[in-house]
């Protein structure tokens, strides 16, 4: 598998090549889905609460007598059926929304995504991305002149200019390849890899 190559001003040079075990395999949109969805799940706290008819600030007085009225019956304000009363089921803080996926199919799910970026030329390689100091406006021309607006950079070692310079372009994210999330990878349009960074993404999923 070869992906193409860019120079460090962003012009392309040449190919380099790719191990297919990575960057070859089949597109599988059922694991890709899975691993994805996981991966939203578990970055959820579940720290969110709601209260039931007991816990909700309200008074114990009958509303109105029961019979006589022309209304339905009625015993506590709190009632699940008014606005303002208990939930019947309440969601609890310490609700679990993890799913379990294991190593293999994680591996397996990352690969079958960078093998579809691949096909779809929106994975590139690039020798190596620095820039001289910590300004946004240097990193934001060079990335337009590179053709580039929504990217992830995978670099092996992120300069401390990079990564302050990117802080505040909403999107462009940095990150390490140990840091390579599906959900980022499937968000932006581009993914822009450092060939330091591509030798350990190999290593780290071959």
């Amino acid at each position: 598998m070869e992906l193409k190559l860019l120079n460090a001003e962003g012009q392309a040079s040449s190919n380099v090549a790719a191990a297919d075990t990575v960057f070859g395999r089949d597109y599988n949109e059922a694991l890709i889905h899975q691993v994805v969805v996981a991966y939203a799940a578990n970055a959820r706290s579940g720290n969110r609460a709601q209260k039931d008819r007991e816990q909700v600030h309200h008074t114990t007085k009958k509303p109105w007598r029961q019979k006589g009225t022309g209304r339905a019956r009625a015993g506590m304000s709190s009632s699940p059926l008014w606005r303002g009363g208990g939930r019947i089921f309440p969601n609890s803080p310490d609700e679990n929304f993890t799913h379990k996926v294991n190593k293999k199919m994680y591996r397996a799910g990352l690969c079958s995504i960078l093998s579809q970026l691949a096909r779809e030329e929106r994975l590139v390689v690039i020798e190596e991305l620095s820039i001289e100091a910590p300004k946004t406006k240097l990193l934001s021309q060079k990335l337009a002149g590179m053709g580039l607006e929504s990217v992830l950079i995978i670099t092996d070692n992120i300069e401390e200019n990079l990564l302050l310079a990117s802080r505040n372009l909403p999107n462009v994210l940095v990150v390490e390849p140990r840091h390579a999330d599906p959900m980022s990878l499937v968000f932006y349009k581009k993914i822009l890899v450092t060939k330091a960074a591509l030798a350990k993404i190999e290593e780290l999923l071959a």
